[in-house]
């Protein structure tokens, strides 16, 4: 694309007639669909590429139809809460990778919801656990004996490694990380913890501090976390030069701690922050000043554990290194609230200092699913699947990018992808709207995906792992159809089919 060029398709996204809700910042942006559905109605619907075959059809829904559900969310739950797309999708059916709507339709979930449905929508074993503990026993406390709670922390200690093997149960990402962060600050004494700019840890007290995008954090109290430059490959100022960015964390040490520090808390791959994987040679430098330092590394596999990212269970084992602490959700549970704390015997200790308690965590109807989950990735080859299609779908990601000068990256690892829009490659621009007119599209031709990055102009690709070939085909195919249509950002050397 030419520097500074605003294309006519653009002009029309900004002059609009419709306006779709912008949840990410609290804001509602227009632009135009209008164009667009009009170049849709005159190709033969043929051309629209069709979802896979699938041997289910849900039982015909009965209750509330999204207006009505629409009308009760606005007045009865938080205003804060945002939704995708200017109809909002009613979701009653799940199995597998495949969403149904209250019309029957079937949708592809490429987003799983946010990198949490890992084996799959209502997976039958995982169904069958949660409703046999749920008929013997539903919730009693961990003062008591009970087995799943024991035998799901058996399983998960032995899928980590080294002296990873004391569990702390909790009910989400946010509660795991908020521990997770005062076990460094009770284990070394100090309270000064680094976070990476970009980074999404949680919304509590404490981890907001930890999270470093504005979007994500409000004017209150967040003390005793420096955020060092992000490794970011695509947008960052050292490139892939890992070791580089690394120094930052350094200069932070000397110049704004006192030399000594709790720890330092980091994703393998930045999810809400718009899939960024960290920078080569980036994890193993800071973890070595960090062990200078006195401080403790917290790995937050939140979203890219469990294995998603396909060539490895955990995102820090692609880094070459051992975390002192990992934290885990999402993934964990296949949808139960469940989160997860995982340290060594001699860290675990400090909790004992006092009373820590939490009444959910180890609840044996999530334990009993958590583990339930384990089985399943095993059983079902899962994380070999997340590599094997999670490859042939970046490749086929990355021949679209060859296509369109609107796709500035695609990045990621496994089942855990991001496309990044931008409207100028020097400047890297952010195709905000384009990104929300493409989302939309997406969903009419039967594509469901996630949005994030700072700008919200990166896909977010994290299905359930047992998405297939087929499913990636199809996903890439809707993609390919509706920027088509975008004729100004096709890239004019392009001659290849995809």
């Amino acid at each position: 694309m030419v520097h500074g060029f605003i294309s006519p398709w653009r002009r029309v996204l900004s002059e609009t007639t419709y306006s779709l809700r912008r949840g990410q910042f609290g804001r509602r942006r227009c632009f135009s669909l209008v164009a667009h559905k009009a170049e849709l109605d005159k190709n033969n619907i043929d051309s629209v590429p069709k979802l896979p075959p699938f041997d289910y059809s849900p039982p015909p829904y009965t209750g509330p139809s999204a207006v009505d559900i629409l009308s009760k969310r606005k007045e009865y739950l938080s205003p804060s809460m945002f939704y995708f797309y200017q109809k909002p999708l009613n979701v009653v059916d799940g199995r597998m990778q495949y969403l149904f709507d209250e019309n029957g339709r079937r949708y592809l979930d490429a987003f799983g919801g946010i990198a949490t449905v890992s084996c799959g929508h209502c997976h039958p074993d995982v169904v069958d656990a949660i409703v046999n503990q749920t008929k013997r026993l539903q919730h009693s406390t961990i003062l008591y004996l009970n087995n799943a709670i024991a035998d799901f922390a058996e399983a998960l200690a032995n899928k980590l490694p080294g002296n990873l093997k004391v569990v702390f149960f909790t009910n989400s990402g946010t509660e795991a990380n908020e521990l997770a962060m005062m076990i460094a600050r009770l284990y070394t004494g100090c309270h000064d913890i680094i976070s990476l700019r970009n980074a999404y840890h949680g919304n509590a007290a404490g981890t907001m501090g930890a999270t470093a995008q504005s979007n994500w954090k409000f004017n209150v109290i967040q003390s005793g976390v420096h955020h060092a430059i992000n490794p970011d490959p695509y947008r960052g100022v050292f490139g892939s030069e890992g070791e580089k960015y690394a120094k930052d964390v350094q200069d932070l040490i000397q110049f704004g701690t006192s030399g000594n520090i709790a720890g330092f808390i980091s994703e393998a791959i930045q999810g809400v922050g718009g899939i960024i994987e960290l920078a080569p040679g980036y994890m193993p430098a800071v973890y070595s000043t960090i062990k200078k330092a006195g401080g403790l590394c917290i790995a937050d596999e939140v979203q890219a554990g469990f294995a998603r990212t396909g060539s490895h269970f955990w995102g820090f084992e692609n880094h070459g290194v051992v975390p002192d602490i990992v934290t885990m959700a999402k993934g964990i549970g296949n949808g139960i609230p469940l989160g997860a704390v995982v340290t060594t015997p001699e860290i675990a200790e400090v909790l004992t200092r006092r009373s820590y308690f939490n009444t959910f965590g180890g609840n044996p109807v999530c334990t009993a699913a958590g583990l339930a989950v384990l089985k399943v990735i095993e059983k079902e080859k899962l994380q070999e699947n997340a590599h094997v299609v999670g490859s042939h779908f970046k490749e086929r990601l990355t021949a679209l990018k060859d296509k369109y000068d609107l796709i500035g990256d695609v990045r990621g690892r496994g089942l855990m992808l991001g496309i990044e829009l931008v409207t100028d490659h020097k400047l890297k621009t952010p195709a905000k709207l384009e990104t929300l007119h493409i989302m939309e599209q997406l969903k009419e031709i039967g594509v469901l995906v996630g949005k994030g990055g700072f700008y919200g102009n990166v896909f977010r690709m994290t299905p359930p792992l047992c998405f297939t070939k087929e499913d990636a085909d199809f996903l890439v195919d809707a993609m390919d159809y509706t920027m088509g249509k975008m004729p100004y950002f096709k890239n004019p050397t392009f001659s290849n089919t995809l």
